[in-house]
């Protein structure tokens, strides 16, 4: 299918709106060829929505013309996403949502992501949804400590040598070669056995599309935090010379809280200008890595780590982190940013615990990280229940269960 071009930047501001109103148009005469003449007739279409302009209208068209079902997957609300970009009291804002729900009340049949969407679709939309919860695919599991190694010594030469950087990982590293595969940040390769380092730092893991509805800065000021509250509970000075520190720990030495390193994953608009505060920070405990993973080494990554972070707010409120679902997949516990439905996938003091502010991330971390990696004893209980919550369910299961007898039903119905 032929791609829309992005010309945001070479056009003047004053076409906007023209452009705006022109995308959708072209998108669905596109959609339509599609649906209605390049692929054979379907039972049923089945549309994921947002986006809701203009694939519910297209689709819905299609289904018309060939006689299929019609079923729309309500993963959040269009018209919330677009309010993020051009302001909620847009007038484009209310032409979406009227398209959105007008569309979305003609659908044979709705699935959708959480219960508070399934009570908001039925109260205020007059649309019955069956609720079909996200769930990690198979290759979302633990990573094995043989699988670990192999990870970090090919990334060895972005998390112990990166260009420019001086903190408490680079100034511990200095004998892992760029290339080591005997040696890693976390692990050292000893005869045939592979070992985790007792010192190692506590890995956390962050996925971001770096936009304005992901406050980074919360993870900023929550690592600043940290960083001044273990030096504050350790007695250490302020003035205290950081290079001292890190020769000790190089030399083996271990501390009650131990070093974060934390990774974050993805790409977007604000990923350079957070790096910019990142090398301003200039703490002691705490190291920031930003880099993008291929899909076979994210999983593996999130597999590695000790602990994830969540800062995604839902635009609607009535959604649900897929990278979450994917780190739980991995047995991954998550500190996530509360906010209404997020209790529907994250358990506290079972899989994960939740936050608000800067403030509590921070104490959360003093709490989890405290005698790392042997004596944490609240990490580890919620490994656990990361763990039972990944293999408790998966898509072909959720699948089965819920979502197919749905679109059985649907189809008979439409047939008949």
């Amino acid at each position: 299918m032929i791609q829309w071009q992005k010309y945001s930047h070479s056009l003047p501001k004053i076409l906007y709106p023209l452009m705006l109103l022109l995308k959708p148009i072209i998108q669905l005469v596109i959609l339509l060829w599609f649906l209605c003449f390049k692929v054979p007739p379907p039972d049923a279409f089945i549309v994921q929505n947002p986006p809701s302009v203009p694939t519910l209208v297209a689709v819905k068209w299609a289904s018309s013309l060939r006689k299929s079902a019609f079923i729309v997957d309500w993963h959040n609300f269009g018209y919330t996403l677009l309010g993020l970009s051009v302001g909620r009291s847009s007038p484009f804002v209310s032409i979406y949502h009227w398209f959105e729900k007008h569309y979305g009340q003609m659908a044979n049949g709705s699935l959708c992501v959480t219960r508070a969407m399934q009570h908001e679709l039925a109260q205020n939309w007059g649309i019955r949804a069956t609720v079909l919860y996200d769930q990690p695919p198979e290759f979302f599991c633990p990573t094995s400590l043989q699988e670990k190694h192999k990870l970090f010594s090919r990334l060895n030469r972005y998390l112990c040598h990166p260009l420019g950087v001086r903190d408490c990982v680079t100034a511990t590293t200095t004998g892992i070669g760029a290339d080591d595969q005997n040696e890693t940040l976390f692990t050292t390769l000893v005869d045939t056995d592979i070992l985790l380092k007792p010192n190692r730092p506590a890995l956390v893991v962050s996925s971001t599309s770096w936009t304005p509805d992901e406050d980074f800065g919360i993870l900023l000021e929550a690592a600043v935090m940290y960083d001044r509250r273990v030096a504050a509970l350790l007695d250490e000075n302020d003035s205290a010379d950081e290079g001292v520190l890190w020769k000790e720990i190089s030399g083996g030495k271990q501390y009650l809280y131990p070093r974060l390193l934390f990774i974050i994953t993805g790409k977007g608009p604000e990923k350079e200008k957070y790096e910019e505060k990142i090398k301003r920070l200039n703490l002691k405990r705490v190291a920031f890595r930003t880099m993008w993973l291929s899909a076979e080494e994210y999983p593996l990554l999130l597999g590695s780590a000790d602990l994830g972070v969540c800062l995604h707010t839902s635009s609607s409120g009535l959604d649900l982190p897929m990278k979450v679902v994917d780190m739980f997949g991995c047995g991954l516990p998550v500190c996530a940013v509360s906010y209404s439905c997020i209790d529907e996938l994250v358990k506290v003091e079972k899989n994960g615990l939740l936050f608000s502010l800067s403030s509590e991330l921070a104490d959360e971390l003093l709490m989890l990280f405290r005698g790392f990696p042997n004596e944490c004893d609240a990490l580890k209980s919620l490994k656990n229940g990361a763990l039972e919550t990944g293999s408790s369910a998966r898509w072909a299961a959720e699948w089965e269960e819920h979502a197919k007898p749905l679109i059985s039903e649907v189809i008979s119905r439409n047939l008949n």
